[in-house]
């Protein structure tokens, strides 16, 4: 079996570098690039994050991932996975209100 590829970056940054460069860099390392995207939705599978949570990864992230795929032409959107336990995403009214609350927007 051939061995898997790996890519990896490390976490410091410049102002020349930062996170969310390095993210679309290392997609693009990957091959993004040689999927076809044109016209088509793309879905970025995110974890919006509970209210009060930190754990997840900020929206400035998925704008940027989203940017990139914009840029071969797709259409990108978000998406989330409601939960079975009780709490902020355990419906779509409720995990909107969450997504929102920890900054995912419409813009």
């Amino acid at each position: 079996m051939e061995k898997a590829k790996v890519y990896f970056t490390d976490l410091h940054t410049s102002t020349k570098l930062p996170l969310v460069k390095k993210m679309t860099a290392v997609a693009e390392a990957a091959g993004i690039g040689s999927i076809d995207f044109k016209d088509k939705f793309t879905a970025i599978k995110m974890h919006f994050g509970e209210p009060g949570n930190l754990a997840f990864l900020r929206p400035n992230y998925a704008a940027g991932m989203a940017d990139l795929i914009r840029s071969y032409g797709g259409k990108p959107f978000l998406t989330d996975s409601n939960t079975l336990y009780s709490g902020g995403r355990s419906n779509a009214v409720d995990h909107l209100a969450s997504a929102m609350e920890n900054g995912f927007n419409r813009i």
